[in-house]
């Protein structure tokens, strides 16, 4: 079994989670995401072990609120990014930065311009994981790939400048499922940073959650059904009131826009639907899409 230092509890828990979610979404017949890898991320870690990878193995099928519709959410929203990213570097940009890059395999699945160089940032168990079982699977990168021990709650940038990365070129930058964890002072310090980093053209794509301790957030049956399999999501939440990123970033200059993820369900024709009349944490969350000019 590979090194699971980091991934079997807190925040590294989720990143197992998301997995499993990208495996059963590669194998539904109208899959909007594919990842051949995420199954064995969940294998290989024994808290995870005995978690569904296809989906005949829910129990309840799309209506389980964990791996049904919290899956086809996380479906969808690796499709959402991997557009995203795949348009931005086809306008020009070669650099991808993967803030929190937790169990992500952007770099091994997906079809990259030439000259394009991904930066992995995440704890350092979490890498360490997640490499050794790529290894074990003799996986090869499709672009040029560099991970960045760090903690995103204090300086990484630095460690990211040193790694090679250029301040100049147009950057494409990704924060997915990351900003709901950390405290706001940490994210408008990381918000700052990007913007300090950004030169002309570049993009950024993030998620955020408004209302962590909304009731329709603590009273949700994907969180009530999350903590029975062993994951207690909203004690992870950070709780304090969240910052304004987006309109932060507007006032450094750059073209934001904001989305639920039922936007891009009636865009891409799958995915979670709203469920008025009952606790619906989904409805809380927006993924945020900027660009500097």
């Amino acid at each position: 079994m590979a090194d699971i230092t980091g991934v079997e509890e807190g925040v590294g828990l989720t990143a197992l989670m998301v997995a499993a979610a990208r495996a059963i979404e590669t194998h539904r017949h109208d899959t909007l995401a594919q990842d051949v890898y995420a199954e064995h991320f969940v294998r290989a870690a024994g808290a995870s072990a005995g978690w569904p990878v296809r989906p005949q193995q829910v129990p309840d099928g799309e209506v389980d609120p964990l791996w049904g519709r919290l899956g086809r959410y996380f479906g969808l929203r690796t499709r959402v990014f991997d557009d995203f990213v795949l348009r931005r570097t086809g306008e020009g940009a070669r650099q991808v930065v993967l803030l929190g890059a937790g169990l992500d395999t952007r770099a091994y699945r997906l079809d990259w311009p030439p000259g394009c160089r991904i930066f992995e940032i995440d704890q350092k168990g979490v890498l360490a994981f997640k490499d050794r079982v790529l290894d074990g699977l003799g996986a090869v990168p499709k672009t040029q790939r560099t991970t960045i021990a760090a903690d995103l709650r204090h300086d990484w940038t630095r460690a990211l400048t040193d790694a090679g990365f250029d301040p100049a070129a147009p950057t494409v930058w990704f924060a997915e499922g990351l900003l709901l964890y950390l405290p706001p002072a940490a994210e408008r310090a990381l918000i700052a940073a990007v913007d300090a980093l950004s030169a002309a053209g570049s993009a950024l794509a993030y998620e955020i959650k408004l209302s962590p301790e909304s009731t329709a957030v603590r009273e949700s049956p994907i969180y009530s059904v999350a903590k029975r399999t062993g994951i207690d999501l909203i004690a992870l939440f950070d709780r304090e009131p969240r910052p304004d990123s987006a309109t932060d970033l507007a006032t450094r200059g750059w073209r934001t826009s904001v989305h639920t993820a039922f936007d891009f369900t009636h865009r891409y024709g799958r995915g979670p639907l709203p469920e008025p009349g009952r606790p619906d944490a989904l409805a809380a969350n927006r993924w945020v899409f900027a660009t500097r000019p």
